[in-house]
């Protein structure tokens, strides 16, 4: 019998599918809001011009829920181990949607949005971690693969739902099947990597660390900008489509549940694909730099070549998707970047404070499509945030088969 040091593949394996049903609900529930949007807003009286607002308001309080949620759970990770941020994210995340279902103001929807965005932060960079940790180091990629294409199936799943119930319901079914989730992650133990160093006294999740080395801090940097790109595409070019179609001229109404339905089947694609080409050809950073490139031009074709009828406006959402498809490669790359002391930090934080920038984002889009309407204004974004996660990846350090047995010193 293997020691939970050193764990055999069966409980690998059961390791790795807790963690995509983990990562499954947090998608679901992450992206519900997006989907129940329109029919949230106008059952609370929300119309018109004022929804695309009262929408960007509302998802700028999930986001920095998750950013603020992304740096807590990242130390707790670190100073308590990943199991506990694997059970208490997930609880605080559950009980805020099962609450968002008896909403009835805006007031209230934005706290629980704030709420559940702060649990919602740990799911993720946890589970990486995790995994990354117990996995052979030529192999792990294929278990962060696994995690990040079943997880990402959970945005079709919450659109499925969401197409099938009122909106109340939706945020009811993902509730529940996180607490359902929570029973199942009982018998889930820690990783052996962090069980050396629990009790000893090196410096453990130490988050401002990260900003007082110059090496850590711009090595830490990197690993956020790679990613800005992703956010840039699900909370403003998939989450408000409705609005492109009428800018674009399309006559035929576009439904964003379906948008954003057809983004993350194309996402789990990608994903699949990144995941796939970075352990055939042993490299992250190449990989990364290929979907940033394909990420460029699929924008590119959306805003100025997507007049062609619903049918080719939604499969350019999937195609969208299938750019934005190199995040599990990103993750896996910051997870590998630093020490056990301050892996879960990193990696919790990392896809987090991305998603947290979908609030710059999303402002620096409201200001400029003020002055150039919404296409330039989208292209004005993109094009700056393009330009950022090109640079930083060109920059990172390639990580694939690297020994993650080590702890960085402070």
């Amino acid at each position: 019998m293997k020691s939970i040091l050193n764990p055999d593949k069966k409980n690998i394996s059961a390791i790795v599918i807790v963690a995509a049903l983990g990562y499954f609900v947090d998608v679901y529930d992450l992206i519900l809001f997006s989907v129940v949007r329109k029919p949230s807003l106008l059952s609370l009286g929300i119309t018109g011009d004022e929804q695309i607002n009262v929408g960007v308001a509302l998802l700028n309080w999930q986001m920095a829920g998750m950013l603020i949620g992304g740096i807590l759970w990242g130390i707790l990770g670190d100073k308590k181990g990943r199991i506990s941020v694997l059970f208490g994210s997930i609880f605080l995340y559950s009980a805020a949607n099962i609450a968002n279902g008896f909403v009835q103001d805006v007031h209230t929807y934005s706290m629980l949005r704030f709420i559940a965005g702060v649990g919602l932060a740990g799911e993720l960079g946890a589970g990486i971690t995790l995994v990354s940790e117990i996995m052979p180091k030529e192999s792990r990629g294929w278990g962060t693969m696994i995690v990040a294409t079943v997880g990402l199936t959970g945005a079709v799943v919450a659109a499925l739902v969401a197409n099938k119930f009122e909106w109340r319901v939706s945020y009811f079914v993902g509730g529940a099947l996180g607490l359902i989730l929570l029973i199942l992650r009982v018998s889930v133990y820690e990783s052996g990597m962090y069980r050396n160093i629990k009790d000893s006294s090196v410096s453990k999740g130490n988050f401002l660390k990260l900003f007082t080395d110059k090496e850590r801090f711009f090595k830490f940097s990197k690993c956020i900008l790679i990613g800005l790109p992703t956010w840039f595409v699900i909370g403003v070019l998939v989450t408000f489509s409705d609005k492109f179609a009428e800018a674009l001229g399309l006559k035929e109404q576009i439904n964003p549940a379906q948008s954003i339905m057809y983004a993350y089947i194309g996402i789990v694609i990608g994903d699949f694909a990144s995941g796939f080409l970075s352990q055939v050809f042993r490299t992250r950073k190449k990989v990364v730099m290929l979907f940033l490139i394909f990420n460029l031009i699929s924008i590119t074709v959306y805003l100025f070549f997507n007049s062609h009828g619903s049918f080719f406006f939604y499969f350019m959402c999937g195609v969208l998707g299938f750019s934005n498809g190199y995040w599990a490669v990103f993750v896996t790359n910051a997870s590998e970047q630093f020490g056990t002391n301050f892996r879960a930090t990193v990696t919790t934080a990392v896809p987090n404070i991305i998603r947290g920038t979908t609030v710059p984002m999303t402002l620096s889009f409201q200001f400029f499509r003020e002055y150039t309407g919404i296409i330039y204004g989208a292209v004005i974004v993109a094009s700056l945030v393009l330009a950022i996660a090109m640079t930083a990846a060109s920059r990172t350090q390639e990580t694939f088969g690297k020994d993650l047995d080590y702890v960085d010193v402070v």
